[in-house]
């Protein structure tokens, strides 16, 4: 586990979590592609 100094520190750890999560994990349910991809492949 980590440990932050500052409660900023933990939020933006957060925070860059939950964009990777959203955009940048691969995904079954999306064929094996991240979200960012599926979106491109879309376009």
């Amino acid at each position: 586990l980590n440990k932050y100094e500052t409660y900023e520190a933990l939020k933006e750890a957060i925070d860059t979590y939950i964009w990777f999560y959203h955009n940048e994990r691969y995904q079954e349910r999306l064929n094996g592609l991240s979200p960012l991809e599926y979106r491109a492949q879309a376009a």
